[in-house]
Protein backbone atom coordinates (compact mmCIF):
# COMPACT_ATOMS: atom_id res chain seq x y z
CA UNK A 1 0.00 0.00 0.00
CA UNK A 2 1.01 3.59 -0.62
CA UNK A 3 1.63 5.83 2.34
CA UNK A 4 1.04 9.55 2.54
CA UNK A 5 4.40 11.05 1.50
CA UNK A 6 4.24 14.35 3.40
CA UNK A 7 2.30 15.87 6.29
CA UNK A 8 -0.80 17.89 5.47
CA UNK A 9 -2.04 19.80 8.48
CA UNK A 10 -5.17 21.81 9.04
CA UNK A 11 -7.40 20.04 6.53
CA UNK A 12 -11.04 20.84 7.19
CA UNK A 13 -14.40 19.95 5.76
CA UNK A 14 -17.62 21.76 6.60
CA UNK A 15 -20.74 20.13 5.21
CA UNK A 16 -23.62 22.60 5.14
CA UNK A 17 -26.60 21.29 3.23
CA UNK A 18 -29.95 22.99 3.81
CA UNK A 19 -28.92 24.02 7.33
CA UNK A 20 -31.94 24.58 9.51
CA UNK A 21 -34.31 23.24 6.86
CA UNK A 22 -36.04 19.92 6.72
CA UNK A 23 -33.59 17.08 6.24
CA UNK A 24 -30.48 19.26 6.22
CA UNK A 25 -26.98 18.06 7.06
CA UNK A 26 -24.28 19.85 9.00
CA UNK A 27 -20.86 18.56 10.02
CA UNK A 28 -17.47 20.12 10.62
CA UNK A 29 -14.20 18.22 10.95
CA UNK A 30 -10.57 19.40 11.12
CA UNK A 31 -7.71 16.91 10.88
CA UNK A 32 -3.96 16.63 10.43
CA UNK A 33 -2.72 13.93 8.05
CA UNK A 34 0.81 12.59 8.39
CA UNK A 35 2.87 9.76 6.89
CA UNK A 36 1.89 6.43 8.45
CA UNK A 37 3.73 4.74 11.27
CA UNK A 38 4.63 1.04 11.32
CA UNK A 39 1.04 0.10 12.22
CA UNK A 40 -0.33 1.57 8.98
CA UNK A 41 -3.40 3.78 9.04
CA UNK A 42 -4.24 5.15 12.46
CA UNK A 43 -7.01 7.62 13.27
CA UNK A 44 -6.82 9.40 16.61
CA UNK A 45 -9.47 11.78 17.91
CA UNK A 46 -8.14 14.79 19.84
CA UNK A 47 -11.26 16.96 19.43
CA UNK A 48 -13.19 17.75 22.61
CA UNK A 49 -16.48 15.91 22.83
CA UNK A 50 -18.50 19.13 22.93
CA UNK A 51 -16.99 19.99 19.51
CA UNK A 52 -17.19 16.49 17.98
CA UNK A 53 -19.63 14.23 19.82
CA UNK A 54 -18.60 10.60 20.28
CA UNK A 55 -21.71 9.36 18.50
CA UNK A 56 -20.36 10.75 15.19
CA UNK A 57 -16.78 9.45 15.50
CA UNK A 58 -17.52 6.16 13.75
CA UNK A 59 -18.98 8.05 10.76
CA UNK A 60 -15.96 10.40 10.61
CA UNK A 61 -13.55 7.44 10.74
CA UNK A 62 -15.50 5.61 8.05
CA UNK A 63 -15.44 8.70 5.85
CA UNK A 64 -11.69 9.20 6.34
CA UNK A 65 -10.96 5.58 5.46
CA UNK A 66 -13.19 5.86 2.39
CA UNK A 67 -11.53 9.11 1.29
CA UNK A 68 -8.00 7.75 1.76
CA UNK A 69 -8.88 5.01 -0.74
CA UNK A 70 -6.25 2.58 0.47
CA UNK A 71 -3.52 5.17 1.12
CA UNK A 72 -2.08 4.75 4.59
CA UNK A 73 -1.81 7.76 6.90
CA UNK A 74 -1.67 8.76 10.53
CA UNK A 75 -4.67 11.02 11.11
CA UNK A 76 -5.33 13.25 14.08
CA UNK A 77 -8.81 14.72 14.29
CA UNK A 78 -8.13 18.06 15.98
CA UNK A 79 -11.48 19.86 15.96
CA UNK A 80 -15.06 19.62 14.89
CA UNK A 81 -18.39 21.27 15.11
CA UNK A 82 -21.96 20.23 15.61
CA UNK A 83 -25.30 21.83 14.88
CA UNK A 84 -27.72 19.49 16.60
CA UNK A 85 -30.83 20.10 14.46
CA UNK A 86 -28.92 18.97 11.34
CA UNK A 87 -26.24 16.66 12.79
CA UNK A 88 -26.38 13.27 11.04
CA UNK A 89 -23.96 10.44 10.37
CA UNK A 90 -24.05 11.06 6.62
CA UNK A 91 -22.81 14.63 7.07
CA UNK A 92 -19.87 13.48 9.22
CA UNK A 93 -19.07 10.63 6.83
CA UNK A 94 -19.03 13.12 3.95
CA UNK A 95 -16.86 15.56 5.91
CA UNK A 96 -14.35 12.82 6.76
CA UNK A 97 -14.17 11.60 3.17
CA UNK A 98 -13.74 15.09 1.71
CA UNK A 99 -11.04 15.96 4.26
CA UNK A 100 -9.13 12.78 3.40
CA UNK A 101 -9.41 13.35 -0.35
CA UNK A 102 -8.26 16.93 0.18
CA UNK A 103 -5.21 15.64 2.03
CA UNK A 104 -4.39 13.36 -0.92
CA UNK A 105 -4.64 16.28 -3.35
CA UNK A 106 -2.48 18.47 -1.08
CA UNK A 107 0.13 15.70 -0.76
CA UNK A 108 0.30 15.27 -4.54
CA UNK A 109 -1.26 11.80 -4.66
CA UNK A 110 -4.30 13.02 -6.56
CA UNK A 111 -4.42 15.47 -9.47
CA UNK A 112 -4.96 19.15 -8.64
CA UNK A 113 -8.10 19.12 -10.82
CA UNK A 114 -9.77 16.79 -8.31
CA UNK A 115 -9.87 19.71 -5.86
CA UNK A 116 -12.65 21.23 -7.97
CA UNK A 117 -14.90 18.31 -7.04
CA UNK A 118 -14.31 18.79 -3.31
CA UNK A 119 -17.12 21.14 -2.45
CA UNK A 120 -16.75 21.11 1.33
CA UNK A 121 -13.00 20.65 1.92
CA UNK A 122 -10.27 23.20 2.50
CA UNK A 123 -6.57 22.95 3.30
CA UNK A 124 -3.62 25.32 3.54
CA UNK A 125 -2.46 26.26 0.05
CA UNK A 126 -5.66 25.22 -1.70
CA UNK A 127 -6.17 27.31 -4.77
CA UNK A 128 -9.78 28.25 -5.24
CA UNK A 129 -11.46 29.82 -8.18
CA UNK A 130 -13.50 32.94 -7.57
CA UNK A 131 -16.55 32.34 -5.36
CA UNK A 132 -19.32 30.70 -7.28
CA UNK A 133 -17.00 29.42 -10.00
CA UNK A 134 -18.62 26.60 -11.88
CA UNK A 135 -16.61 24.64 -14.47
CA UNK A 136 -19.73 23.87 -16.53
CA UNK A 137 -20.79 27.54 -16.57
CA UNK A 138 -17.28 28.55 -17.67
CA UNK A 139 -17.45 26.00 -20.51
CA UNK A 140 -20.85 27.28 -21.63
CA UNK A 141 -19.65 30.90 -21.52
CA UNK A 142 -16.72 29.96 -23.77
CA UNK A 143 -19.11 28.28 -26.23
CA UNK A 144 -21.27 31.42 -26.33
CA UNK A 145 -18.24 33.62 -26.97
CA UNK A 146 -17.01 31.31 -29.73
CA UNK A 147 -20.45 31.35 -31.34
CA UNK A 148 -20.46 35.17 -31.28
CA UNK A 149 -16.98 35.29 -32.82
CA UNK A 150 -18.10 33.02 -35.67
CA UNK A 151 -21.26 35.02 -36.32
CA UNK A 152 -19.29 38.28 -36.44
CA UNK A 153 -16.86 36.75 -38.92
CA UNK A 154 -19.71 35.68 -41.19
CA UNK A 155 -19.00 31.97 -40.85
CA UNK A 156 -22.11 31.12 -38.94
Amino acid sequence: MTGLPAPVRGVSARVVDNKGGCGGHYAYVVADFEPPGPAGTEILNLAPEDRLPAEFLAAVREGIELGLDGVEAAVQITDGGVYWPDARDIGYRTAGAEAARGALVAAGLRPEEEADALRWASWPGRRRRWPGWNPRAAELAEQVLESRRRSEAGTF
